[in-house]
Formats: C-alpha cells, structure tokens, sequence
C-alpha cells in the first residue's frame, strides 16, 4: 500500500478520534483482587483516552512537519513519534484483553475493541520492535516521497510521474515512465518485507494469524466471515467488471492496435491512466461510448 507520511499520521489521529469521550483527568487504573471489573474497564479506558489523544495531537503536528519538509531530520521525529505510538497502542491493545468477558455499557465495549483492532501495523512486545518498525515505515514514505526517475533528459519527481501517466497517450512513453519507477520502487522490497515479518509477528501476539487477518477483523465480524463476504459482493460485481473490462479492451485495440493492446490478453496497466491501474477514469474521454 502507498500513502503518505501525513495520511499514515492521520490514520494514527482517526484511531485515537474513536476513542475519545472528552473525559476529565481519569483516577489510576485499578484492578480487584477478584477479577477486572465494569468500573475497572472504563477508568482504564479514560486513561487510554487521555494519553492516545495527547501523543495523537503530537503526532500529527510532527506528521505535518515532515510532509512540508521532508529531511533527515524530520525523518527521525516520525520514526520517533511513530515507535512511541505504536508501544503505546500495543500496550492498551494487550491490555483491553483482560476486559472480555467483563459486562460494559456498548459504548464501552466499542472502545475496548477499538484498541484491540486500531493498529494498522502492530509491533510485538520484545525490545526495540516498536521503533525497528518505526523507522522502517518511515524510511519507506520518505523513500517514496522524494523518488525520481530520468525521463526525456530531465529528472522527474514522484508526483510529476503520476501527472504524465494520465496526460500521455503515446504507449511507448508510458511504458518507460511506468518501468522506470516501479525500478526505482525495488530499492523498497527489502524494508517492506521486514516491515511485514515485524508486524505480522505483532499481530500474532494479538491473537490473529497475521497482520491481514487483524484489519479484516475490524468490520464488526470475524476475520474468515469478513473474507466470504467479500467474495460473495465480487461474485456480483464480476460480470460487470468482465464486460466493462473487454470493452475498454476493445476501445483500447481501436486506439493503439493489436501490438499494444491484443484482444485475448490483460490491458497493460501503463495504459490505463493511472501508475498503479487503480483508476480509469483519466481514459474515460478516449473510450466513452458514443
């Protein structure tokens, strides 16, 4: 996935916005003898409130700091800022463990899953996890942020690439700006597969099987049920997206020929308007019926 630093930041800042309640300075969190209780829950859900909401309020400050001015500097406090928040959030998702079976008003409970399942790339508890992740996470953003490719004799930003993918029709220039930044892009494999090996060992200490089955559990179902669902809504939409597929292929063929674009193969995704073919639309004027 590709966002950037300040709407990794912001995902952080939406986590913490569901769970706060505006409460005053809650009591220490207190545990009795014979178990966690309801008053327990929600003294410990007003202190997690409190902190979340301060660090978020940091966090996103730096987060905006850093999208303005991204340098080494400012690298390093959102490598910072991230690590304390993610061994903050591992800290209140373990803990919110210990109120399952403890009987809450729903507003409550809803908070108390919020923590479990809010962390969108879990550290596990071991020293230096947290900030390893940290700084990786970081270095990929900024990796991506400030990447350029040689085009036509001159250096091309990262955002400037994306422009000429939508604007340029000539399929051979697409197809050496489309090369030449996912090239560019492998100088961030290695990062990404350790980022992905330290947070899938963090959401296993969560009690899911990986980081995959941590987001899917966060729609109000279990992880598996979430996954059939979506089958079961990309059975329905797939005939649509078939025919609506062979015909932009087809319009595409018109366009640019068999050579480019044959009628028996996937649609080359440099030619779709976008870098990643998430998107058509920017096409939408050279394949509109009539």
């Amino acid at each position: 996935a590709h966002y950037s630093r300040f709407q990794h930041i912001g995902i952080l800042t939406s986590f913490c916005a569901a769970l706060m309640a505006c409460a005053p300075p809650p009591p220490a969190t207190t545990e009795s003898q014979a178990g966690p209780t309801a008053a327990d829950a929600l003294a410990f859900l007003d202190e997690a409130e409190q902190q979340l909401t301060a660090i978020s309020e940091e966090a996103a400050r730096i987060g905006w700091v850093n999208e303005t001015y991204i340098n080494f500097d400012t690298d390093w406090l959102v490598a910072n800022i991230s690590g304390r928040f993610t061994e903050l959030g591992v800290e209140y998702a373990k803990r919110a463990v210990a109120f399952d079976g403890v009987d809450v008003p729903p507003d409550a409970r809803r908070k108390l899953e919020l923590l479990k399942l809010g962390l969108t790339l879990p550290a596990p508890d071991r020293p230096g996890a947290a900030q390893e992740l940290a700084e990786i996470t970081t270095r990929l953003q900024s990796t991506y942020g400030v990447g350029k490719i040689e085009f036509e004799g001159r250096t091309v930003p990262q955002a400037e690439t994306e422009v000429l993918m939508r604007q340029l029709r000539d399929p051979a220039k697409l197809e050496e700006i489309w090369t030449e930044w996912h090239d560019y892009a492998t100088v961030m494999k290695s990062d990404y597969v350790r980022m992905v090996e330290i947070a899938n060992e963090g959401a296993r200490e969560l009690g899911f099987r990986d980081v995959g089955a941590l987001w899917r559990a966060g729609y109000d179902m279990p992880p598996d049920a979430f996954a059939t669902e979506v089958d079961r809504l990309w059975s329905q939409v797939k005939p649509l997206y078939d025919d609506l597929h062979c015909y932009v292929r087809g319009e595409l063929n018109e366009r640019y020929g068999d050579a480019v674009v044959p009628l028996d193969e996937p649609i080359r995704a440099d030619l779709l308007g976008n870098m990643w073919a998430q998107s058509w639309g920017e096409i939408y004027e050279d394949v509109k019926p009539p």
